[in-house]
């Protein structure tokens, strides 16, 4: 069933960054799906990140700014299958964040202002504790966004998204 949705997911990205409409017959079997000239002349929208566990697009996202210049670090791979503050267990290859102040289940825009790249996570934990540091990411998200795969910490802007 996950396989499915993530096919279903992957062709839903292909199809906004294409700028095509995929249209499979019903009446008739075919192997393959017919491609159609999409004619909604909009503009496309701006894929962020397919992960399997969330997916979002730039269109329709309403964000405030919380704050700039902000120090983020990652967890460490020890923390996998430990607990996290509200509850669930942690895992670095999901888009999680910790952060000191912000609600459980926000979801956070986070964009490396080195080079502009972005991830959205979702608070899960508390921390980080060392108090020059705003934001603790996954690894799998940190990863993501940084500049220097080598590097542990990065300047980064962070946006609560508005749901």
């Amino acid at each position: 069933m996950r396989i499915k949705k993530n096919i279903i997911l992957n062709i839903l990205a292909l199809t906004f960054l294409s700028g095509f409409t995929y249209v499979i017959s019903q009446n008739k079997p075919s192997t393959e799906p017919k491609i159609v000239q999409d004619t909604v002349k909009n503009a496309r929208p701006n894929i962020i990140a397919i992960p399997a566990d969330s997916v979002f697009t730039d269109k329709g996202l309403k964000l405030k700014s919380y704050k700039k210049n902000a120090h983020a670090s990652y967890y460490s791979d020890r923390f996998n299958g430990k607990k996290t503050a509200d509850g669930s267990r942690f895992n670095n290859s999901k888009y999680t964040a910790a952060h000191k102040k912000l609600p459980f289940g926000t979801r956070v825009k986070v964009t490396n202002e080195a080079n502009g790249k972005f991830v959205i996570v979702k608070i899960t934990d508390r921390g980080p504790f060392v108090k020059t540091r705003e934001i603790d990411l996954s690894k799998r998200a940190f990863m993501e966004i940084t500049k220097s795969k080598g590097a542990g910490a990065m300047k980064v802007t962070i946006e609560t998204i508005i749901e």
